[in-house]
Formats: C-alpha cells, structure tokens, sequence
C-alpha cells in the first residue's frame, strides 16, 4: 500500500509507521493501542499534522501482523490511503502508550465529516439509569462533530470548539481508559461539564436552559411556532409538518413560494407510512451520513399539502444529532426542517447573528453554548439505477477528499457561481468543501471567502495556482484573478466532464455529454448541451445541441415561457406570433409578445444558447406544465414528473444527427414539431413527455457512435434528471459503451471546482513550467 525500508534480519525488530488518511477522529490511536497491547508489542502512537505516527518494537511476526492488521481491521470510519513503514533496530522500548499529539509537520491528515449519532450513544440519551439521559451533546469515538468544530490539525479537543469545556472527573476517566469507547474523543462531554441548551424568544430574552429548553421548544412547535434550532453545522427553520398554516407563515416570512422543504422524521418506520423506499434508500437515511434522501411519497399523508407543492417526492432525513433526537421525540412526528436563513444566504451558526438575521421568521430559539466553527449544510442524495448520488455535497461527506494523482503541487480551485464549493488539492488529493451556495448576496461572498481560508488553514495548503471558470463576471473568477497568482481557466462544461472523470480515475480519452443550464462559451454563445472529447488536459467540442435564441437572457431561467418563445421562433421564424392553441404564446399579452419577438429577430438581449437545460423548460412550457418558475429547475422537474406517470404507450420522435457540420449539431427540431402537433392534437401530456425524454436519451446513443470511444461521461445538472439518466445508461451500455454518471460528487455545479482541481493539475503535470500553461482548455 506505501513505501516502505525493510531490515531484513534480526528476530526483535522495530517499525515506524505513518498512516495517511482520515485517521483521525475515528478512534485510530485507541484501536492501535488495543491491537498492539494484544500483540503483546512496545511502542507508541499519536496524531500529528500527517495523518498517525506509530512505532512499534517486538518479534518480526508480530510487528508484521500489526501492520497487516491495522489495514485489514481498520474502524469503519476511517480511511487509509496509505501506510508508510521504516524499519530499524530496537531501542528497548517499554510499554505501549498514546502519546500527545505532534504538532511538527505539514498538514495532510483527512478531517473526518461529522457523524450521526451511534446507536450506542441513542441508547444512553434515553436510558434514566444513564449519567447522559437526555443529554443532547452526547458523543463517542464513533459519532459526533467533527469537521464543524475543528480549528486546525491535528485533531485534539485543544484544537476544537470543545477547548472550553473541561472534562470532569467521570469523562476524564473514559477518556484515558483504552477499554471504553470514549477513549480519546475529543468532544466528550456529560451534563455536569459540557455544553447546555438555552432557548430565547424573538427578541434575545432567555426564557428556559438544559432540559425545559427542549421541553419548551418541542410543545411551541407542537402549537405551531416557528423555532430555529442550532444544530451541527448551523440552524434549522422548524415547524409542525402537520400543520399547514404553520407551514404557509414558513414559505411567506422566509420568502420561499413553492420550493419543497426538507423533512426529518423521528424514525425510519414513520418515514415508511408516508414515503416508498427502497432498502438503499432505508441504509442512506440510517447511514453514518444520514443525509436528506429524495423520497416518493405515497397517497394521502397526513402531512401539510404545502410542504412540497407538486412534487411527486419529498426530502426526507432522520434525526443525526442527540439533540434531533430528543426534540423529535418530545414533538411526536416529522417536523419541517429546512437552513436556518434567507434566501440566497448562508445559514446562520451563531445565537446573536441568528436572531439578528432570522427575525420575522423564528418565534423562538433553541440554541446552545458549544460554538460552530463552520456553516455546514445537511448533504441531499437520490437513487439513481440502484446508486447513490449526491445532488448537494455538505454534511457527513465534506471535507472527504478526491484522489486524483499520485503526486501534486497545492493549488486553490473557485468553482462557479452557483451552487458553489471551492476546493483545495495539496499532495494528489482535492479537499471539495462544503456546500457553499450561490453566489448572488455579499454574505454569500463572505462565506465563498472564508470557505477557502479555511481548506487552505486546515490544510497547510500554500497554493501556488488557481483555478477558476472562464466567465469573466462570475465573482469566483473575479477572487481569482485578483489573487495575484498565475490562473488557469476551465471551461464550465469541460470542468464538469473531469469532475466526473477525477471521481471514477477514468484516464484517457473520454465522450463527455455535459448538460445544464448555462456556461460561458468561448465562441460568445451560451453553451449548455455539449459533447467533448475530453482528457483532463484538454477537450474538443464536437457536438451540441442545436442553438437557440433566450429573450431577456437570464430571466428566461425563471420564465420557461421565455425559452419556450425562443424555440418556437427558430422554427417558425416572424411567423410565431401566427401559431395558435399553445400555452407560451397565450402565456404573454399582446404588449409583452411584440417587443419580445423584436428582441428576438434583432438579437438584442436574447443570446443564442445550446442549453439542454433551457430546452426542457421549453418544453414543460409548450406542455402546459409551467409558464413561470419559483424555483430553479422547477419547470424541467414537472415535465420529469409528468413522464414518470405515463403508463400508456409512449410517442416515439427523433432527433436529426447533422454530421455534415463541424462541430455536429444534435437538432431537436423535428421532436419539438411532432410534440407539437400532439399538444394539438390532444395526445396526454405524460407520453409526449415520456417521448421527449426518450428522444434525447436516443440522441446521445448517436452522438457517442459517431464519435467512436468507448468511456461516456455523463455530467452537468440535467443528469440530476433520474428518468433521463435511467434511460441513457442502459441504451449506451447495451452499445457496448462504458459509462460513468457521478456518484459521490455532484452532477452540478457543486462538482465544478473538483473538475477545475484536476484539470489544472494535469496541466502542470505536462507543463515545463508555470509560463507553459494558459487558460485556454478549447
């Protein structure tokens, strides 16, 4: 697994092993301690800034099977990414013990993400005969905070949030006893010394602490209040999910119209009365992670109809922390969950600022003394063909990092503008932050800013490069250039195709299918349904979908009608406004079609596009199904949604593969004609929806065998689209293609500074020096 100098003789030998990876946080030094005292061995272990040190002395057998050992029964939450042993003389060694931490080195161990609650921890919060029943900070070596309380490495309790807090007697024996499973947990605390609840009114004034806080706190949501609550990495909005006037006075003080809420049940068999759930769905919703899942819900629920208005699906997680779990508990059912903010900002993590920022919203606040180091949202996933995939990458994965080289300089990739993460790669490994978010606000900024300071903190990370994205206002590639480092640029949709390729460690040559909404295109149009002949040094277009016009041009993000409009005019040209009986035409009045398609026929302020993403809204809104958006994606969900529910035969229709072109053009046009002569004719919107689909995953089989290599990527937002992504694969793969979609790591945007990590590190792999490598990626 590592490198390693080997003494070849001598029955008593001595071995010093350095152990990388997320090692620490674990339990790794008490299971080393156990592992070498049953081995009968001398020795010691400690943290440092690298990963574990470990040193043992004894018989060569046993020393070997220590070693061996340490990587075959590792605990469950560690990662090894490798061990590197020297082997030496003894020095006469006695004992084994675990040393303090080293605080010498430069920084590569893994920070661990933080862990739901274990069932070991459940049961003592509600045992009575517990000295921690009913403590809501309660945590072991195998669950509790850890990347949203620490400071720097190594991970020691100095170096949390916990510093505060001293241990008491009864904890400070658990902790130095190798035999208890609190055995060196850093954030170990009971009731008689650690942190303690407190709940506020609107207004700042306490109004109970300890137990009465949550007794207080569960019986006003009970009563319909609104209560935000302080979690791990930062609060929640909470009300009744069973109460739909609570839930409305939610979605109008936080201004949040339509867009679905998140919901956390009090356990797994109350999920299974509303939700359908599949036994990967049930290990995700249980797993150390405990992320929101993407659930279907069933018939009638009892829940408030407002939670997640038209959506077939709800966002469904179980209580992750003590204090969920009490809380929960105390409430009797699910509770609506969702980021304790504003919109467009990042959720609060501090009493003060929380009730500063979320007055109006919050009629109480139920909070608590043990600081949070660093906003962490909760992480969102789905099933995708039996798979995980996670859509936003924060709680319980972040910071896990991605390996993509043997080897590497530090360098600072920026991400996007929405959906941001920023990323760190030092030694071969990308650390992707946490889910920053868009951003559109200077709080948003803020937390862009710091996000990267602290990677590069926690790290020891000096970059000597950044990378960003080539449009020139995203305010990432502002932070960029203004950085005073040399830039290397990636082109949006090509970072997505080697965001996914760095997760698989697909090398070589690759038919990247990126889809999303918008990008910047070096060619001045707005690129969105690309096809690229990637590596991760470079890539070709050679092919897209066939552009057209967006009138207002961003707005048509919250106006598919917009898109709709565009459409239709590059297939009927001046002649549009003429075409009756469809819903984007009569969707305008008279006064906002004429200056529309004026803006169209003149260019001015309608961009060419080649969105995939701005396609399907297009359609949704030729289907009836939304003319406006309240959130983004909305309209393309509802044609998802609308295809999922055809159970009659579906209508088959065809792309045109323009092959006498360079790059080829995938022309959606005689699919958008026969969709709409069956709007005109009456067909149900179900099979043309479920036709659409199945034409665009057709399209892509085309473009792959025109093409003519093996490895498809699929990649960008639109493959968050569970149906086409089920349709894509199977048709490839039964082709003879091999394909990878993402897993791990985000299809969207929030995949894009990893991509943008490892392009630029394969650039400088290549490059003889730092004046070789440019920002063109075309």
């Amino acid at each position: 697994m590592g490198r390693e100098t080997h003494l070849a003789d001598a029955s008593v030998v001595r071995v010093e092993a350095r152990i990388f990876g997320a090692v620490q946080g674990v339990g790794f030094r008490p299971f080393v301690f156990r592992l070498a005292t049953t081995l009968g061995l001398a020795g010691r272990v400690s943290n440092t800034p690298e990963g574990v040190l470990m040193v043992a002395e004894g018989p060569r057998a046993r020393v070997e099977d220590l070693v061996a050992r340490i990587e075959r029964e590792r605990p469950p939450l560690s990662i090894i990414e490798r061990i590197e042993t020297h082997w030496g003389e003894p020095v006469g060694l006695q004992g084994f013990r675990i040393e303090h931490s080293a605080a010498a080195g430069a920084a590569a161990a893994h920070i661990l993400p933080d862990v739901a609650t274990c069932a070991d921890c459940l049961r003592e919060i509600l045992d009575p005969n517990d000295r921690r029943y009913r403590y809501p900070f309660t945590n072991c070596t195998n669950c509790g905070p850890r990347f949203t309380i620490i400071h720097r490495l190594p991970y020691d309790r100095p170096n949390t949030s916990m510093r505060g807090f001293a241990m008491c007697a009864a904890c400070r024996a658990e902790y130095e006893d190798p035999a208890d499973r609190r055995f060196h947990a850093q954030p170990t605390a009971c009731p008689a010394c650690g942190p303690q609840l407190a709940l506020w009114d609107a207004a700042g004034a306490a109004i109970a602490t300890r137990d009465a806080a949550l007794i207080e706190a569960a019986a006003a949501l009970r009563a319909g209040k609104v209560v935000a609550v302080k979690g791990l990495g930062g609060f929640h909005l909470m009300v009744d999910a069973r109460n739909e006037a609570a839930v409305a006075r939610l979605r109008l003080h936080k201004h949040r119209e339509e867009k679905p809420f998140a919901l956390m049940y009090p356990g797994i068999d109350r999920v299974l009365g509303d939700c359908a759930m599949s036994e990967l769905e049930a290990r995700l919703l249980e797993s150390p992670e405990a992320p929101i899942v993407l659930l279907h819900r069933r018939g009638a629920d009892g829940l408030a109809p407002n939670i997640a208005p038209g959506a077939p699906r709800y966002g469904v997680m179980l209580p992750y922390t003590p204090l969920h779990h009490l809380l929960l508990r105390e409430t009797g059912g699910p509770v609506v969950a969702t980021s304790g903010n504003l919109s467009e900002e990042p959720i609060c993590i501090d009493e003060r600022e929380a009730i500063e920022r979320l007055r109006g919203i919050a009629d109480l606040f139920l909070g608590h003394n043990r600081p949070i180091v660093r906003h962490v949202d909760d992480s969102i996933v789905h099933v995708v063909l039996g798979r995980e995939m996670v859509l936003r990458r924060a709680r319980g994965y972040a910071p896990l990092p991605v390996r993509v080289a043997p080897d590497g300089p530090a360098l600072l990739a920026v991400g996007g503008h929405l959906k941001n993460t920023v990323a760190v790669a030092k030694d071969g490994n990308v650390f992707l932050s946490q889910h920053v978010g868009d951003l559109e606000t200077p709080k948003a900024f803020d937390a862009f800013v710091e996000a990267a300071r602290a990677l590069e903190t926690l790290y020891d990370a000096r970059p000597g490069h950044v990378a960003c994205d080539m449009h020139p206002d995203y305010l990432s590639t502002k932070h960029a250039r203004g950085m005073g480092l040399p830039v290397i640029e990636a082109q949006h949709h090509y970072a997505h195709v080697v965001a996914c390729m760095a997760e698989h460690g697909v090398e070589g040559s690759v038919i990247g299918v990126s889809w999303d909404g918008t990008g910047y295109g070096p060619d001045g149009v707005v690129w969105g349904g690309e096809f690229l002949r990637a590596t991760r040094e470079n890539f070709e277009r050679v092919a897209h979908l066939r552009p057209f016009r967006l009138p207002g041009g961003d707005r048509a993000v919250k106006e598919p009608r917009r898109s709709a409009l565009g459409l239709l005019h590059e297939i009927y040209g001046d002649a549009v406004a003429d075409q009756g009986g469809l819903a984007p035409l009569e969707a305008f009045s008279a006064a906002e079609l004429r200056p529309m398609l004026q803006m169209i026929a003149k260019g001015l302020h309608a961009p060419w596009t080649t969105s995939a993403g701005r396609l399907f809204d297009a359609v949704a809104a030729l289907l009836g199904l939304r003319q406006a958006s309240a959130y983004e994606g909305q309209a393309a969900m509802m044609l998802e949604y609308a295809a999922r529910r055809c159970d009659t035969g579906t209508r088959r229709y065809a792309c045109a593969l323009r092959g006498d072109i360079q790059p080829q053009v995938l022309d959606w046009g005689p699919v958008v004609e026969a969709i709409i002569d069956d709007v005109r004719a009456g067909v149900a919107v179900e099979r043309i929806a479920m036709g659409f689909h199945a034409a665009l995953a057709d399209g892509i089989l085309a473009v792959a065998q025109a093409c003519g290599l093996e490895d498809v990527v699929l990649t960008g937002g639109c493959f968050q689209n569970v149906l086409l992504t089920e349709l894509t694969v199977p048709r490839l793969r039964e082709n003879g293609f091999r394909v990878f979609w993402h897993h791990r790591v985000p299809p969207n945007d929030g995949g894009i500074a990893l991509g943008q990590a490892a392009h630029a590190l394969a650039r400088l792999r290549r490059a003889k020096g730092p004046s070789d490598v440019s920002g063109d990626t075309g």
